[in-house]
C-alpha cells in the first residue's frame, strides 16, 4: 500500500489518530445532491465509532492541498471498506474533488475525528440538520440497540434528496423531511417548522444537531426552549454559509 503524504503522517501523529493512503472502490450517486464514495484500506481503524469522521486530503484547482472532514456513513470490516456520503448541493472544494473521483484513485484519510457519540441512556434520539448530516445521522441510528425511537428532521434542497434507508425492525423511526424551497442556507425557518410539528416522546431523549453554523445555534436554542437540557443536546457545525471552511476542514466560528 502506498505511504501517505508526509503532511498527513505529521498531522495524524500530532492528533494521535490513524492515517492511510486508501483506494477508491466505488462512486455511487444516491440523489441529485448526494453521492456515496467508498474507500478500501484500514477502514475500521480510520472510521472509529458512529458519529465520528475522517479528514480527507483534497487537491484544489490551483494544485494546492486542503483538508475537509466528512462523517463516515458505514464501515464494512469484512471488505475493509468505509463509505462517505458527500453533499454537493454547494460549490465546495471537498465536494467537487470527491465526487469526481474514479475507481482506483488514491488519497489520504486521517481519522477517526470527532467527539460526539450516541447517548446510550437515551430512550429516544432526535437528529436535526441538513443534507451534509445524513451520513452521520444514519450511522448513529444504525448503532442504536432496540427497542428505541429515532426521529429525523432534515432539510433538503430537492425532494429527491430525501434518501431513506432500512433500520432494525425493533426501532421506531419517524422521518420529517423539509423542502428548503429556495430559502438561504442559513435560514432556520424550515427546520423550526419541522421541530414545531414534532411532539417529544416521554422519557429521556437526546438531540444531535449537525449542519450549518448559524442554523444549528438557532435549533439548539429552540430545543432548550422546549425543555431539553444542555447535556441532552450534541451540536456540531459542519459548515457556514458564505464562508469557506478553513484549510483543516472546520468552519469559521468567529
Amino acid at each position: 500500500m502506498p505511504q501517505p503524504d508526509a503532511s498527513s503522517l505529521e498531522l495524524a501523529e500530532r492528533l494521535g489518530v490513524h492515517v492511510a493512503n486508501v483506494e477508491v472502490s466505488a462512486v455511487s450517486p444516491l440523489s441529485p445532491h448526494l453521492t456515496a464514495v467508498t474507500f478500501r484500506g484500514d477502514a475500521v481503524a480510520l472510521a472509529g465509532e458512529a458519529g465520528q469522521d475522517v479528514m480527507v486530503r483534497v487537491t484544489l484547482p490551483n494544485g494546492e492541498s486542503a483538508r475537509r472532514r466528512y462523517s463516515v456513513r458505514a464501515v464494512d470490516a469484512e471488505r475493509d471498506q468505509l463509505t462517505l456520503w458527500i453533499n454537493h448541493a454547494h460549490d465546495g472544494p471537498g465536494a467537487n474533488y470527491l465526487t469526481q473521483l474514479t475507481i482506483g484513485d488514491r488519497l489520504d484519510l486521517v481519522g477517526p475525528r470527532g467527539k460526539i457519540f450516541l447517548d446510550p441512556l437515551a430512550d429516544w434520539h432526535l437528529f436535526v440538520g441538513d443534507l451534509s448530516a445524513f451520513g452521520a445521522f444514519y450511522r448513529l441510528a444504525d448503532a442504536i440497540e432496540p427497542p428505541g425511537r429515532v426521529i429525523f428532521i432534515v432539510e433538503v434542497d430537492d425532494p429527491h434528496d430525501a434518501v431513506t434507508t432500512t433500520f432494525d425492525e425493533g426501532l421506531g423511526v419517524t422521518g420529517i423531511f423539509v423542502d428548503r424551497q429556495g430559502r438561504s442556507a442559513n435560514d432556520p425557518e424550515g427546520l423550526l417548522r419541522g421541530l414545531a410539528a414534532f411532539a417529544f416522546p416521554p422519557d429521556d431523549g437526546h438531540a444531535y444537531l449537525f449542519g450549518e453554523f448559524s442554523v444549528m445555534k438557532t435549533m439548539k436554542a429552540a430545543l432548550l426552549d422546549r425543555g431539553l437540557s444542555d447535556e441532552a443536546i450534541s451540536s456540531k457545525a459542519f459548515w457556514r454559509a458564505g464562508r469557506a471552511n478553513a484549510s483543516h476542514g472546520e468552519p469559521d466560528k468567529s
